[in-house]
């Protein structure tokens, strides 16, 4: 046995079978440029730490922060694939099965049903990786079967909405999913449904216009941008320059657009505290932390 075969070999093979370096161990803030450990990231909930920015997360990571430790996918409707037959770069089918595979997803919103804080809930929460959060046939489907759901059950439902509005590929039947939910909110609304919209970032086009603007109470994270139309093109269409922070989730609460502006982190209890009012009932953790002392003798019993 020589030195190459001793040596040389066992060294180039070591370098073709070494493990590459996953690249997202470090998430860098699209803020201020610093670099979070992605541990750290998950750890406080998607939010930098210096910097209280709020990086995007998918559904199923929004429904784990918001419900307890065990609840209930609803299904998705099975509904019509590319009913239009709708064709760009790639076929909408193609795109379609594509999206499924990379998200793991059936579409754009899924729903489930469990407790938050012990209080039980219907959550509706939309996905920005799966054609950027748009409201298709299936996702209004999902959305308007959870609170069909809601309504007989007599439970609250909270939507986290961050959409870029709805579907061009399916056309008019997209666009018909804006009266169907809005009918579906007034179901909830006159069986005396709480109706909780949390506004993530981006919420915009048909979705702002129609049942992510209807809640009985709005909270939005910081930062989120949330409007209808794009800020170019409203600056193109009024000819005049808009405030820098116009539709930021600071902006619309200062005019009366929206109810609270809650950090991520806080997003559970707040949520918890607004639900225990509407349903009239003390919150859960007031009664954990506020138990009336034992007398000693009653203890020793």
């Amino acid at each position: 046995m020589n030195w190459i075969t001793s040596f040389v070999r066992p060294k180039i093979s070591s370098l073709l079978n070494r493990k590459q370096m996953p690249e997202n161990l470090w998430v860098k803030c699209p803020k201020t440029g610093e670099m979070v450990f992605h541990k750290d990231l998950e750890a406080n909930l998607g939010v930098i730490p210096n910097s209280g920015y709020h990086m995007r997360i998918n559904a199923t990571e929004r429904l784990k922060q918001f419900l307890d430790a065990e609840f209930e996918l609803l299904e998705t409707q099975k509904v019509a694939t590319d009913p239009l037959r709708f064709r760009d770069k790639v076929r909408y089918a193609d795109k379609l099965k594509e999206q499924r595979r990379t998200t793991e997803m059936e579409d754009s919103v899924i729903a489930a049903r469990g407790k938050s804080d012990r209080i039980e809930v219907v959550a509706i929460v939309h996905d920005m990786r799966f054609i950027g959060g748009s409201l298709g046939m299936a996702a209004g489907e999902t959305i308007v079967n959870a609170m069909s759901l809601a309504v007989r059950e007599k439970l609250p439902v909270v939507l986290f909405a961050a959409s870029g509005g709805a579907r061009m590929q399916e056309g008019i039947l997209s666009l018909m999913q804006l009266p169907r939910t809005t009918a579906a909110v007034e179901m909830l609304r006159e069986a005396g449904c709480p109706y909780i919209v949390v506004l993530t970032n981006p919420t915009t086009g048909g979705v702002s216009a129609s049942y992510a603007m209807l809640g009985d109470v709005h909270i939005a994270e910081p930062g989120a941008v949330i409007g209808f139309a794009g800020r170019r093109v409203i600056e193109q269409t009024i000819r005049e320059k808009l405030p820098d922070d116009f539709q930021t989730a600071e902006y619309l609460q200062q005019h009366g657009m929206v109810d609270l502006v809650v950090d991520r982190r806080e997003l559970k209890a707040t949520i918890s505290r607004i639900l225990s009012l509407l349903l009239k009932r003390p919150p859960e953790r007031l009664l954990l932390d506020h138990r009336p002392e034992l007398p000693a003798e009653a203890t020793a019993a």
